[in-house]
């Protein structure tokens, strides 16, 4: 692909920008792109500063804090939570369960959760999947039983009878 600034060069440079949902794509080669002076490429990435980033709020607003706030130190090391944004890593351990209250939200944006829940295998996920409904089906079977809702019971029976042929055959 070829710089659509000059046209002369290969574009090494692909910036996106997004404004009230209207996408913009420019793809310039790196001397069009340092022309525009959108981009500086002089700087080294830097994770830290990376991590600065996400932990700022959204479109880098600053939040006014009340004078009288006490700063968060973690209990083991003694870090606060400004050095831990300044530094990009924690002091110790300890920082998790210290900063957790400041650290859920920001994972949440990052990752969508704050519970890791894992990944099933391509060619085992299938299997994990039916072994997963059996276990619940179970759950509800005993509770059926337990409620004496015998036909629920007896459906609930059959179902995981069906998934354990189904997991036989593979």
């Amino acid at each position: 692909m070829l710089c659509e600034n000059c046209g002369k060069r290969p574009a090494t440079v692909h910036y996106t920008q997004i404004i009230n949902g209207v996408k913009t794509e420019m793809h310039l080669c790196e001397v069009c792109a340092k022309q525009k002076g959108s981009i500086e490429f002089d700087a080294p990435f830097s994770v830290t500063n990376f991590l600065a980033g996400i932990l700022e709020p959204a479109f880098g607003a600053q939040v006014l804090k009340p004078s009288f706030e006490i700063a968060l130190t973690c209990k083991g090391c003694g870090m606060t939570f400004d050095e831990f944004r300044r530094a990009g890593r924690f002091g110790c351990a300890m920082c998790y369960s210290s900063f957790s209250e400041k650290l859920y939200p920001i994972f949440r944006r990052i990752h969508g959760n704050t519970k890791h829940v894992g990944k099933i295998p391509t060619k085992m996920g299938e299997d994990i999947a039916i072994k997963r409904e059996i276990d619940r089906l179970k759950i509800e079977l005993n509770v059926a039983i337990k409620n004496e809702e015998y036909e629920k019971a007896a459906r609930i029976r059959d179902k995981i009878r069906e998934l354990e042929k189904k997991l036989s055959r593979e």
